[in-house]
């Protein structure tokens, strides 16, 4: 599947919910480089307690591949589309799955946490009629914010949901 002389470079996928291990089990199974990173969470039955592996990234696997090779694994069982950042496929740098590699094996039970959104950061809008459209947090409050767009030379305020929004100073996912 993939094409010689071209560089490789690890991507993100969206998958099916809770098909994570599914898809990395059919990409090895293509020999096809990934990364699902698994934690070790201790979980707790009424009559036992247990660690089991849950993805770290819950709807995400890494695959590395070269660019022409890229859009064929799209047809691959569980896989929904890959995770774009300013309209191209993300690239994430070799450097960033080693650390989270050494960080699990170092520690269990890791939980993601969202970096806070404070006043006066930049921020691009994940989804809706202004998606990839850059803003400034005029104001935050629970899971909302406040967001200056500027633009044609206007000023529009409008408010989102949190988890609609990306710090402008992520160069990759």
């Amino acid at each position: 599947m993939s094409h010689m002389n071209e560089k490789q470079h690890w991507y993100v996928v969206y998958t099916l919910p809770r098909w994570e291990k599914k898809v990395a089990t059919l990409l090895a199974s293509k020999g096809i480089e990934h990364y699902c990173p698994l934690n070790r969470v201790q979980k707790q039955w009424s009559d036992r307690k247990k660690v089991v592996l849950e993805p770290l990234f819950k709807g995400y696997v890494f695959i590395k591949t070269d660019e022409g090779s890229k859009w064929d694994l799209k047809k691959i069982d569980g896989i929904i589309n890959y995770v774009y950042w300013l309209g191209k496929p993300a690239v994430v740098r070799e450097e960033e799955i080693q650390t989270i590699k050494k960080f699990l094996e170092e520690f269990s039970c890791v939980q993601i946490v969202d970096s806070q959104l404070i006043e006066k950061d930049t921020v691009y809008i994940n989804r809706g009629i202004f998606m990839d459209f850059r803003g400034i947090i005029l104001e935050v409050f629970g899971s909302k914010a406040r967001v200056q767009l500027q633009g044609l030379g206007l000023s529009l305020v409008a408010i989102f949901d949190k988890s609609n929004l990306r710090s402008a100073d992520l160069k990759t996912v």
